[in-house]
């Protein structure tokens, strides 16, 4: 479907219609060339009402005007989303189906009926609660606010107005499937960065320089640092720079390096202090970790100081307190 023809479709219909996309990749893959207008409509019409600005008229003879975008949609294709799409979505990832399992053929001739009757029924049921839950306010689980919460809400006011088990496991699949939306965001990279600088590279030092940073990323063999486009180029000095650059600190200035003077010289390098409001705002909680564990992962349990100059530790409690705050 052209943008165009998803604008007209909405608008015109008369009533709410519900879009499915089969094969969204060929939309949104890295050959398809972006689709900005398709992404923008999607994006607008996540909530009821919503409406998308778009110009009409032919040459230099146009004008403005609104289209409603609101109406459901069903994606379904390989590969990822964008983000702006992903973060207004209920993400579930699909498997192939193993050998010893067993599904029944669809056939349309067949199970067409059996779907209409379906919706039909639902449509009926719908209408009796429709005003009960047009102004619900559905207790969300905890933990799930902002955008996921918008997506969530109508549905586990449904999910209440149905009754029985399905609150309790509407909330469940809410929890589960925003959780592994989370851990399985492409998206993040920076966040896998701060992740990854908090947990398995300062751990607890108050500051470390740049090529320490850098090599203890490059060891990490469950991460991208020493691969970044597939070809085996290593995460570098400035790359690092631009991407920490992207967060603040509790000063609301850009992360970046500053001098580390140590007994050797006085390199760029990066602070504990500068990252961690960062740490705090966009990174999952922490595990268990203290200095003496980043003391083995560097050196063995050796010296830290003697292989990586200009590192200092604080204690664990410290590092708790300092988090906290």
């Amino acid at each position: 479907m052209s943008a165009n023809a998803l604008f007209r479709l909405v608008e015109d219909d008369g009533e709410t219609p519900t879009l499915l996309f089969d094969e969204i990749d060929t939309v949104f893959g890295p050959k398809a060339g972006g689709n900005e207008e398709v992404r923008g409509f999607l994006n607008s019409g996540y909530r009821r009402g919503a409406k998308s600005l778009r110009c009409v008229g032919d040459g230099s003879n146009q004008s403005t005007e609104w289209f409603s975008s609101f109406c459901a949609v069903a994606m379904a294709g390989l590969g990822s989303l964008p983000d702006t799409i992903l973060t207004r979505s209920v993400i579930i990832r699909m498997r192939k189906k193993a050998p010893n399992e067993k599904a029944e053929p669809y056939r349309r001739r067949v199970h067409e009926k059996q779907g209409h009757a379906l919706r039909d029924r639902l449509a009926k049921w719908a209408d009796t609660i429709r005003d009960d839950i047009a102004a619900a306010w559905p207790e969300m689980p905890e933990g799930v606010s902002d955008r996921p919460a918008d997506v969530w809400e109508p549905l586990l006011a449904v999910a209440d107005a149905a009754g029985g088990h399905c609150p309790e496991r509407a909330r469940a699949a809410c929890l589960e499937l925003v959780r592994a939306a989370g851990e399985g965001s492409g998206s993040s990279i920076g966040i896998r960065l701060l992740t990854d600088l908090r947990d398995k590279v300062f751990c607890g030092a108050e500051r470390m320089p740049t090529a320490a940073i850098l090599e203890l990323l490059h060891r990490m063999d469950d991460a991208p640092w020493a691969d970044m486009d597939g070809n085996g180029k290593p995460l570098k000095a400035r790359s690092l720079s631009k991407m920490l650059g992207e967060y603040v600190t509790a000063k609301n200035e850009p992360i970046g390096p500053r001098s580390i003077r140590t007994t050797q010289g006085v390199p760029k390098g990066y602070y504990a202090e500068d990252l961690a409001d960062a740490w705090l705002r966009y990174c999952p909680l922490p595990p268990e970790k203290t200095a003496t564990s980043a003391t083995s992962q560097v050196s063995g349990g050796e010296s830290v100081a003697e292989e990586l100059p200009g590192i200092r530790y604080i204690t664990p409690q410290a590092a708790t307190s300092d988090r906290t705050a």
